[in-house]
């Protein structure tokens, strides 16, 4: 037998070999289980692959740098004034996009986008607008498309909570707490959409922020339940929203993603009772709420094209918290 025994296997993406090993590597020996990184040269495509279009021919793994490059876009960021959605903020900034960040009321929020754009060296501009409004959303984000250039992304992050024992709860704080958690996610990825989709965009690119919540019903001790149905209900909605737009929009090239975050140590945050915080710390499995910027880059990654194949998808950065 000879000294290097070749691999047979080889695997095909999009009509490219990926030519990795261990697929398509060399063995060291027949008594050497290990194998070397030596590439094989290329093969044909395969036969399924045949007659298809690479997104990306230039793709080789020699060159795989992991730089998320935003440069040139536009990206919209809802609630992007203040917790996680100004790190998502200055998350694309860093990446190069220019920035529409969207507010409802906050007075500081003008001054966060200045020191966004200081920080970054990107446009960065924050447009007052109720996205509960749909027509409101629909001119903001056409003004914003108009003073930054064209729109490639939407991090729709607006969410407000209302903490109250269900038999308390009244059909104001229902629609306080769905105006925005739902129907404003549903204005604003409509509009972004409906730009999209008019103009013969083919790239777009919609974020939805969720929550772990989606999925539990958060307690501020054991068995004792932190009281927020509309909240925990609404991003269950929420999350449903986003993979049945990723289903309709995805013959428009519109990817529609959510992220679910975990605890977080933001503003909100930072007043909670201390017992409340610490049980819940105590719950996660790395021991800590996350940092604002550990839920933005996830939120980046989905927005960018280093996810070109995903869409319908749930990222839960949540410290494994769900994993009980």
């Amino acid at each position: 037998m000879p000294s290097h025994v070749l691999a047979a296997l080889s695997v095909c993406v999009w009509g490219r070999p990926t030519g990795l090993a261990p697929h398509n590597a060399r063995r060291r020996s027949t008594s050497d289980p290990r194998l070397s990184i030596e590439l094989l040269p290329r093969l044909g495509h395969c036969s399924a692959c045949a007659g298809k279009t690479d997104p990306d021919s230039s793709f080789l793994p020699s060159k795989m740098p992991f730089v998320i490059d935003l440069k040139g876009q536009t990206v919209v960021v809802t609630g992007g004034n203040r917790g996680i959605g100004l790190a998502m903020s200055e998350a694309v900034a860093a990446a190069g996009a220019n920035v529409a960040i969207f507010y409802r009321s906050h007075p500081k929020a003008q001054e966060a986008a200045e020191q966004v754009a200081k920080k970054h060296g990107t446009k960065v501009k924050a447009y007052q607008c109720d996205v509960g409004d749909a027509e409101l959303v629909k001119k903001t984000m056409k003004q914003a498309q108009d003073d930054l250039g064209q729109i490639t992304g939407l991090l729709a992050n607006a969410g407000v909570s209302v903490v109250k024992p269900a038999v308390e709860l009244t059909s104001e704080d229902f629609r306080y707490v769905y105006d925005t958690n739902v129907l404003g996610v549903f204005n604003s990825a409509k509009a972004a959409a409906q730009l999209w989709i008019e103009s013969g965009f083919k790239k777009g690119s919609i974020v939805i922020t969720s929550s772990m919540s989606s999925e539990i019903y958060n307690q501020k001790g054991l068995n004792d339940p932190l009281t927020q149905v509309f909240y925990n209900s609404s991003k269950g909605a929420v999350t449903n929203l986003g993979k049945c737009l990723a289903a309709e929009w995805a013959q428009h090239g519109i990817r529609v993603n959510i992220l679910e975050p975990g605890f977080c140590n933001t503003e909100q945050t930072s007043g909670m009772d201390a017992k409340i915080r610490d049980f819940q710390a105590s719950s996660i499995p790395l021991g800590r709420f996350s940092e604002p910027h550990e839920q933005a880059e996830p939120a980046v990654l989905l927005l960018s094209d280093k996810a070109s194949y995903m869409t319908g998808s749930v990222i839960r950065p949540d410290g494994g918290f769900t994993i009980w």
